[in-house]
């Protein structure tokens, strides 16, 4: 896989296990050398400047800045620097939250997130604490909620959520005896909420005017309706409710201004209570109610009344709230917020109402019904661009998170939306998501980062994301030492270094620095960032010149470590396609060979094919063959057991994936040109699983198959296993039915190897592999087999008409019209030795015309002009002193027409060879 996209809804554990680290902070002169001369004495500036400097900076870095004289120490810990703690991104234990004391007696709001950290806050000691919003709270418990509840006496507003399913009513009680000044109460997947639960918050928060109970199992309907203080409400998400107590309850509360029941099962009727029977109801949300969309729309008589839901224009109940003209829907919110500045009621009303869309539109992208394609298009996005304009963080983060969210189809495969991610595109989204992936809150620069990385799966947005800068943006920030918006960016330049064009200014930015410095940054405990990093530098790495760069910023230890010590197979995958890629470019740069001289390299990629997960097999498989290109890592690879690995792997791998398929015959094939190797790969029972393999209907599997085949050919004991395990049948049929031309030729020629006389030297051994002798297998009828085949391959590259013209006559162009026909285009990439060739020129030789047209026809692709290896084969040719019986081929009489024409281009050839080497 070479992109990732990730949903929301898919909450990992390794969220949940947030790591902090050491940090520091760099401070860079100016750009022109006359402000670099220039001296600053920082410690004279004003106390209040230096404050305002420190309210710019993220908390690690404070504490940097803080550190380097006693006065900035103090100014550091101003109370003022410290009444807003977000320490979702950072791991807050006792010890953390015991040294943070000291700055947080003033601390007034608190984002943290899990059970360790809330059981940690406690050691703050902020007694004066107003606000708590705490996420991934699955493991908190009612013991844990009632001490804080206990704790922060003067508490106004608690969120906590989603899947608060360990918090009880008896801790809800709790929460509102110990906390009377409560103004906002938000839960989410609390299982129950009982009568008493909610009757304490009636008796005792009597400011209570927010609540929101939402994805609970069961509410008590008549209770809520005793919360005679409550503007605005949400029942979002919850089940099991009786919407005729609802009605009849809740339409009476004298202050209830908003009510959202999106995401449940209300039906029209209830609806029309609401809104005809509720006085004060300004706002009804309803978005995702099946029994309220299905069939015709009722008519409601909303009048003053705001209904959200999808079947009304929400744009244009937005304006019907205040003195508002729309004019372009993504800017509706912040343009209402404009025309309506000073109406404290209205703009109170507004910013609940961006809450509940923005959780709304969230959770119905996480669950991605069918039939919104419409909605999404035409409402959904703009509304997601919209709220991201909010002055409320958490809407903004909610909202960037959902456009993450609602393009992405299909985790696994990668796949976006195109219309989706084109939609926010065309609607300013791209230039909203990186103004906020620069601003200083990291939450939204994860949250939009994350976005942008989605999105980016579309090439067209992708284009968008790199004309607008954006390559540059996640460049830096992937050299956040947050973790999360660290991983996000590097997520990010994973999917846009998938195109071609975005590789160069990946680079450019310092992308690749970034990326490998990740791995460095964060060895163990991130998974996510670690599988992000390794994925985008194996995009990258696929890149001649960044493959390069990827090497020189030390990428290739980096990637080494992963695939030695990682245990995330996520990682492994990522990390050994990485060295595959490196590993491919072994004729333009040295990367082949410095990927395996890394100390234990070769080992972990050989360990690696042993894997449970089939990617992570696939990818070091894959690796293997392009190191086995060099000749020490080739001879290395064995050593360090790769023969047996790789064996192994062909033997297990009939039912898998095509492409673990073809790797796993392609580091066969590679590691074969060593007939120390092809030697070995026999004896491990090598030659029966690639046989398997080259019964493949799939080309590349076959293809891969039959070269590993050719190559094990050319030792005669080999030779006699593939015929004796039922290779000559399945050589046959690639050499007469491939739609490839390659596994054809290399089919051809396995099986002239296999029957140009040598195979008789092992006659005399007796059986050969345990259980089967040759005296049971019928050589005979497979030699005449095989060369009829052998024959009919050949005569497919000769024209009759062609190959007369060329016989009859010297010109040039005659041979130089054979040789364009007959020429099979990839050949020229395969490399012989010198052995080889000489076999190929005794082949010449050989009392079988067929073999005779079979060699020169080989050792015409071998030395065609513009071959890769074409020089390397002239010269071995003239080593072995092939002219002279290439010249003898060409004009012997008894010899087939196409043996003399092949004969006499393989000496055109070594002609054009020899006069370039005089030059």
């Amino acid at each position: 896989m070479n992109r990732r996209v990730r949903r929301k809804g898919v909450q990992s554990k390794e969220k949940e296990k947030l790591i902090s680290s050491n940090s520091y902070v760099e401070i860079c002169g100016g750009s022109s050398s006359s402000e670099r001369n220039v001296e600053v004495d920082w410690t004279s500036l004003p106390d209040d400047t230096v404050i305002q400097l420190f309210s710019y900076l993220n908390y690690r870095d404070r504490a940097s800045l803080s550190s380097t004289c006693r006065t900035w120490r103090a100014l550091g810990s101003s109370s003022c620097l410290w009444n807003y703690l977000d320490l979702r991104s950072h791991k807050c234990d006792a010890t953390v939250a015991t040294s943070l004391a000291s700055r947080c007696t003033k601390l007034e709001k608190l984002r943290f997130r899990g059970a360790e950290s809330a059981n940690a806050i406690m050691n703050l000691q902020a007694r004066g604490l107003r606000e708590i919003s705490c996420d991934f709270c699955r493991e908190i418990t009612d013991a844990t909620l009632s001490i804080m509840a206990a704790r922060h006496e003067s508490l106004e507003s608690l969120q906590l959520g989603p899947d608060c399913e360990r918090i009880s009513s008896d801790a809800l009680r709790a929460v509102a005896l110990c906390c009377p000044k409560l103004k906002r109460l938000r839960l989410s997947g609390v299982r129950d909420v009982d009568a008493d639960a909610i009757n304490a918050f009636a008796k005792n928060c009597l400011q209570l005017s927010e609540i929101a109970f939402t994805d609970c199992l069961s509410i008590d309907e008549v209770g809520l309706g005793n919360l005679v203080s409550v503007r605005f409400l949400s029942v979002a998400g919850t089940r099991n409710m009786k919407w005729n107590l609802s009605g009849q309850h809740w339409s009476k509360l004298p202050n209830l201004i908003g009510l959202d029941v999106s995401r449940t099962d209300i039906g029209p009727s209830v609806v029309s209570r609401f809104l005809s029977s509720s006085l004060s109801l300004k706002v009804l949300c309803a978005l995702n109610c099946p029994v309220l969309e299905e069939g015709e729309p009722a008519v409601y008589n909303v009048k003053t009344k705001f209904l959200v839901a999808h079947f009304r224009d929400i744009f244009k109940e937005v304006a019907s709230l205040g003195s508002y003209v729309m004019k372009k829907a993504c800017n509706a919110f912040s343009d209402w917020r404009i025309s309506n500045f000073g109406d404290k009621n209205l703009c109170e009303i507004m910013m609940w109402t961006e809450w509940i869309l923005s959780h709304a539109l969230l959770r119905i992208a996480e669950c991605n019904p069918q039939g919104l394609d419409n909605f999404w298009l035409k409402q959904g996005a703009p509304l997601l661009l919209g709220l991201m304009q909010s002055s409320q963080e958490d809407v903004q983060e909610r909202a960037a998170t959902g456009l993450a969210t609602f393009v992405v189809i299909d985790d696994e495969n990668a796949a976006v939306d195109g219309g989706r991610a084109e939609a926010v595109m065309r609607d300013g989204g791209i230039r909203l998501l990186l103004d906020l992936a620069k601003c200083c809150c990291e939450g939204l620069q994860s949250e939009a980062a994350k976005a942008i990385a989605n999105l980016s799966v579309n090439a067209k947005v992708a284009k968008a994301v790199a004309d607008e800068g954006g390559i540059t943006i996640l460049a830096d920030l992937a050299r956040s030492m947050n973790r999360l918006v660290a991983e996000e960016a590097a997520g990010g330049l994973w999917n846009l270094s998938v195109g071609e064009e975005h590789k160069g200014a990946i680079a450019e930015a310092g992308g690749v620095r970034a990326l490998v410095d990740l791995i460095f940054k964060w060895p163990s405990g991130g998974d996510g960032v670690l599988e992000r990093a390794a994925g985008a530098l194996a995009n990258l790495a696929a890149d001649d010149k960044c493959s390069m760069e990827v090497a020189l910023a030390g990428g290739v230890h980096a990637l080494v470590t992963l695939a030695r010590w990682c245990k995330s197979e996520g990682v492994q995958e990522q990390a050994a396609r990485a060295l595959a890629n490196l590993a491919a470019h072994g004729d333009s740069n040295s990367n082949n060979a410095t990927v395996g001289q890394e100390a234990g390299a070769l080992e972990a990629l050989v360990q690696l094919t042993c894997s449970h997960h089939e990617g992570v097999r696939q990818e070091a498989a894959g690796a293997l063959w392009n190191l086995s290109f060099d000749d020490r890592n080739r001879e290395a690879i064995a050593a360090a057991g790769g023969v047996q690995a790789l064996v192994a792997l062909a033997r297990t791998c009939t039912n898998a994936s095509q492409g673990l398929q073809e790797r796993a015959a392609g580091a066969l094939w590679g590691l074969s040109v060593s007939e120390t190797n092809s030697i070995a790969i026999g004896r491990e029972g090598g030659v029966a699983p690639l046989i398997e393999l080259a019964r493949s209907d799939a080309e590349d599997v076959h293809e891969t198959a039959a070269g590993a085949l050719w190559n094990l050919a050319f030792n005669p004991g080999n030779a006699l296993r593939i015929v004796e395990e039922g290779g000559v049948p399945a050589l046959v049929h690639l050499c007469s039915s491939s739609a490839s031309k390659m596994a054809r030729f290399m089919a051809a020629l396995a099986l002239a190897y296999m029957f140009d006389g040598r195979m008789g030297e092992v006659g005399s051994s007796g059986p050969s592999s345990e259980g089967i002798s040759k005296s049971a297998v019928n050589l005979d009828g497979a030699r005449r087999m095989a060369l009829k085949h052998i024959e009919a391959f050949v005569h497919s590259f000769s024209d009759p008409q062609s190959f007369s013209a060329a016989a009859a006559s010297s010109a040039p162009a005659s041979l130089a019209q054979v040789a364009e026909a007959s020429r099979i285009q990839d050949a020229g990439h395969l490399r012989c030795s010198g052995a080889e060739i000489g076999r190929f020129v005794f082949m010449l030789r050989n009392s079988s015309s067929i073999l005779k047209s079979c060699a020169a026809f080989a050792l015409l692709q071998f030395t065609i002009p513009g071959g890769r290896h074409a020089m390397h084969h002239a010269s071995l040719l003239k080593k072995t002193g092939a002219p002279r019986v290439l010249r003898s081929a060409a004009a012997a009489a008894t010899a087939p027409i196409e043996a003399k024409i092949f004969a006499r281009i393989v000496l055109r050839n070594l002609e054009h060879h020899n006069s370039e080497v005089s030059i």
